[in-house]
């Protein structure tokens, strides 16, 4: 029996969530308590591989096992720390919990008061034109090469961004990013490049030179990962049983 668990964790309690024999992680915490109230050895896999510091709202795994799972979202949750399931399925047998996603929703958080917990929000003490960023981001949605807004080597940058939002409340500024799917750094590269936009340090223009040029060599900031969130991932109805 194949199961997926809907998952929300703390990024900051973790060094990321991919598994690590000696540094404390979301994957390896997970399998720990589902081998130990399942009563079999469980091995998970997740749809994204959160860095260090990014935090999950909607994260999703899936796991196979023999054994009944009534009661396993109550069993896990008072046994875990830091980690809250906040939904379990019965899922097809070719499910997968990253290749089956069709499209994955994050939010990144900037405070512009300079009085919130920085492990959860980017703080930034200058002024910025929402209208700017709102303006290449833009341009950045749609089907492109990303490789001059992600870090390390792949066979392939091109994936779909379905839209961009920016929204400004509370001395907050949230970047909701849809795509189909976001490689390694992809979108604290691109809320760096739109802030850097927002406060006049570049243009529209350049950001529009690095979309279109196969190698460039200039680099914008790497937002902090303390801001981002994983906040939700969309499969298809059929997954589900």
């Amino acid at each position: 029996m194949k199961v997926m668990l809907v998952i929300s964790y703390d990024g900051s309690k973790f060094f990321g969530f991919q598994r690590q024999n000696t540094l404390r992680n979301v994957q390896g915490e997970l399998e720990h308590a589902l081998t130990v109230v399942l009563g079999e050895n469980i091995v998970v896999k997740g749809a994204g591989r959160t860095d260090r510091g990014v935090h999950a709202y909607g994260q999703v795994v899936h796991f196979e096992t023999t054994k009944n799972i009534t009661n396993l979202k109550r069993k896990l949750n008072n046994f875990l720390e830091d980690i809250r399931i906040k939904k379990i399925k019965i899922v097809s047998d070719d499910f997968h919990a990253r290749h089956s996603a069709i499209k994955k929703t994050y939010i990144y958080k900037v405070d512009l008061s300079k009085k919130r917990n920085s492990k959860y929000y980017l703080s930034i003490n200058y002024p910025v034109d929402i209208k700017k960023m709102k303006k290449t981001a833009k341009l950045l949605e749609g089907t492109h090469d990303f490789r001059n807004f992600v870090s390390g080597e792949r066979l392939d940058y091109v994936t779909h961004i379905e839209s961009i939002k920016i929204i400004k409340f509370n001395q907050i500024i949230y970047f909701i990013f849809k795509g189909a799917g976001f490689y390694r750094y992809m979108i604290r590269n691109l809320v760096g490049a739109l802030l850097e936009v927002g406060h006049g340090k570049v243009t529209h223009d350049l950001v529009k030179m690095m979309l279109n040029l196969e190698n460039c060599e200039k680099r914008l900031p790497t937002s902090s990962p303390n801001g981002l969130y994983l906040y939700k991932i969309k499969y298809e109805r059929k997954m589900f049983k």
